[in-house]
């Protein structure tokens, strides 16, 4: 693909452009058109910065700042995630002035950026250079003669997350890491070190070699290194590759788990091009699924190739998303779905292999139907019914593919249960595990018209969903993968939207797979079934859950302090060791992050009546035993090795079904709520919501119709990526 563009009487030319990210979440994955280097004329491309004008009493806030063209894990958000700096004008009383915003300066070739009429700057999607600055002037609107400036310095930002993101190594085995910058020559490159933690820390486990970075004119800058895991792995572990730039804020890691059982998995091979027949679990699409400005392609979608089903008949389909397959209900019956899917093939069809048609969908727009689920009618010999990596470790540590688990359900799936583990095999992370986090979940999930998501088409409402959680459990692209047990390999769900909460932990949304089935065999005749074979285990690849340690880091306000402090009072009237209550103390809450609780240490084998409040502070029950509270040993938060029984997970489920709709209605950033497990008191089931991180309340109340609360604080759910603390590249999910 070539793009050209006029600027006067120069132009700038692009052959064969490298995919960019601009935004972070799904589970679609648009990726801009190369910007590249071009010839500069007179007439076109920045300006230099000018002299500042003359000030008017008023000023711009920040007078300075600094910010990535592309950041991961800094600078403001918008609303989809990408870099932006907030400018104020204020009079020295502190009252805003009525101005107009411009800017000048910056790179040569990318430009100035844009500010908008509140102040809003955003930055150009790249450099071409190290270092650019940028004037921000606000003219008083009552005297255009009056102006007050700030600048900006700009540094390139990764374009995206390091490749590959995640990866699963046996002792000894060495792996090759690729970071890119959003530079186009220049002299900036990508720092690499290892880390015990994603934000970096810690020595980390292995070595990493010198990095080498290519640089062109006519491409951004991309540094490889290559990292070694040690040459003893006791137990399964993950440590981190952190990637920093030299003068900028951005940073991105990868996280490598070091498997103690030899096992080597990495999601390359889910984003390759095949050979026939192809195996599920990787890259596809809709061969159409792309954005145009008039005969230029700028972006793309894709997501996964799920599972295969069979009818009556014996037709065979390949299972995905509506919004993988169907484009969000803007597909027509017969397009060529293809592998790998566009975003995996430079945005354009050539080289990538027709698998199958388009069959059957259920459209978002109708009220009736609860999954995001399309079928495609698969060619002849093109595809197989084998998951990418579900099957057994090979000789050489990698894992084969296999059918999924069909013996004990007759092809028709099993349904979820809270903590069960389950695996997926996706484009974008590969084969990973995560445990069920909540069950029975009505959540609003946004869609857009378009892969950059600038054109909303509508939110869909869907109810008794599968949620679940885990590190690097999904990503970009994953849309359409098949949620399997870990323990049977039979199919639990169908993946269809997620994103990152604020501990950076995934959150998955899946449609149930027996009502994926049920739903679909509405659009066909004939029963359908997946196609399978004998239960199996799959091999568990979980990078963890750092939900609990990311709440216990966290520090506490002073008032939140002085909250707990006024309850202990009364929580030590509580203290009674002959019916196992054995002392309090001041802790945190798992349940929601932030907020102080009462810890109360109970013996092991009592199950005292504890509250879920003491005067409106939350409680967090302890088992422990009387030896640990005498030496302080005594731990500072639950195990979770305790469940909810059966009878409090319906009760809860029929308080969940009586509160969800009034709950969501009511408050807007409220966008999901299920039924889980307390991380407070493991034995309690909680009432798990859901929120808008950006508009958070002012309340969240520690229980509601009579369920202790447990907040995940995330982006809004929306299947090209729910945008969170690290910069991904979209894709569907």
């Amino acid at each position: 693909m070539t793009w050209i563009e006029r600027c006067g009487a120069s132009k700038a030319v692009c052959v064969n452009p490298l995919p960019l990210c601009p935004d972070d979440n799904s589970l679609r994955i648009p990726w801009l058109a190369l910007l590249c280097a071009a010839l500069l004329v007179a007439g076109c491309g920045g300006r230099p910065v000018g002299a500042p004008m003359r000030a008017a009493g008023f000023a711009v806030l920040p007078r300075a700042a600094a910010m990535d063209t592309n950041c991961t894990g800094c600078n403001l958000p918008n609303a989809r995630g990408g870099a932006v700096q907030q400018f104020d004008s204020v009079w020295p009383s502190g009252t805003d002035a009525e101005v107009t915003w411009s800017v000048a300066g910056g790179d040569p070739v990318s430009g100035t950026g844009t500010i908008d009429a509140n102040g809003v700057y955003t930055p150009p999607t790249y450099l071409t250079r190290d270092k650019a600055e940028v004037r921000v002037t606000a003219t008083l609107k009552s005297n255009s003669m009056l102006a007050a400036t700030a600048t900006i310095t700009l540094t390139p930002g990764f374009l995206q997350p390091l490749t590959p993101q995640n990866a699963a190594l046996p002792a000894g085995a060495a792996l090759n890491v690729t970071g890119v910058l959003a530079e186009s020559g220049g002299n900036g490159r990508v720092h690499f070190a290892l880390a015990d933690a994603p934000t970096g820390g810690g020595p980390g486990l292995g070595a990493l070699s010198t990095p080498r970075c290519e640089r062109t004119g006519r491409a951004f800058t991309a540094c490889t290194v290559t990292y070694t895991a040690p040459a003893n792995v006791a137990a399964q572990t993950v440590t981190y590759i952190v990637a920093t730039t030299g003068a900028g804020q951005a940073h991105t890691e990868a996280a490598i788990l070091l498997t103690a059982d030899g096992i080597r998995s990495s999601p390359a091979t889910h984003q390759q091009k095949l050979s026939a027949p192809v195996m599920l679990g990787s890259s596809g699409g809709n061969v159409s699924d792309f954005d145009a400005n008039g005969a230029t392609v700028v972006d793309c979608c894709s997501g996964t190739l799920g599972a295969l089903v069979q009818d009556g008949a014996g037709r065979r389909y390949v299972l995905s998303n509506n919004h993988v397959l169907a484009r969000s209900d803007r597909a027509t019956a017969g397009d060529a779905i293809v592998q790998p899917g566009l975003i995996d093939n430079n945005c354009t069809p050539n080289g990538a292999a027709p698998v199958g048609r388009l069959s059957a969908w259920l459209p978002l727009n109708a009220a009736e139907t609860n999954v995001d689920a399309a079928l495609a009618e698969v060619d002849a010999r093109a595809v197989e019914a084998g998951i990418l990596e579900l099957g057994a470790r090979q000789a050489d540590g990698r894992l084969s593919a296999a059918m999924p688990g069909t013996s004990s359900s007759g092809g028709k799936g099993v349904a979820a249960s809270l903590q069960m583990h389950v695996a997926k095999s996706g484009r974008t992370t590969g084969l990973t595990c995560g445990a069920v986090s909540a069950v029975d979940v009505d959540v609003a999930v946004d869609y857009f018209k378009d892969c950059a998501e600038t054109r909303p088409y509508l939110t869909k409402h869907f109810t008794h969903q599968i949620a679940v959680s885990g590190n690097r459990f999904s990503d970009s692209g994953d849309s359409g993968a098949l949620l399997v047990a870990a323990e049977s390999a039979e199919p639990v769900g169908l993946y269809f939207a997620g994103g990152l909460d604020t501990a950076g932990v995934s959150q998955a949304m899946a449609n149930p797979a027996p009502e994926v089935l049920n739903e679909l065999e509405t659009r066909l005749s004939g029963g359908l079934t997946f196609a399978g074979g004998a239960d199996h285990t799959v091999s568990c690849l979980s990078y963890g859950d750092s939900t609990a340690a990311a709440a216990q880091a966290r520090a506490l306000s002073n008032a939140e302090i002085a909250r707990v402090q006024a309850a202990l009072a009364a929580a030590r009237k509580m203290v009674n060791p002959a019916q196992g209550v054995l002392g309090v103390a001041m802790g945190k809450s798992t349940d929601h992050a932030g907020e102080a609780a009462v810890l109360v240490y109970v013996r092991r084998d009592a199950q005292p009546a504890i509250a879920s409040t003491i005067d409106g502070v939350r409680t967090v029950i302890v088992p422990t035993t009387e030896q640990a509270m005498q030496f302080g040993a005594a731990p500072k938060s639950p195990a979770l090795d305790a469940a909810p029984s059966s009878g409090t997970l319906a009760q809860a489920v029929a308080a969940k079904n009586r509160l969800a709709r009034g709950l969501m209605q009511r408050e807007p950033a409220f966008f999901a709520v299920g039924v889980g497990q307390s991380l407070d008191n493991p034995r309690e089931a909680a009432l798990v919501v859901y929120v808008d991180r950006w508009h958070e309340p002012e309340s969240l109340p520690a229980t509601m119709g009579g369920l202790r609360t447990r907040y995940v604080l995330m982006d809004r759910l929306h299947v090209t990526r729910g945008y969170g603390l690290q910069q991904r590249c979209v894709g569907k999910f």
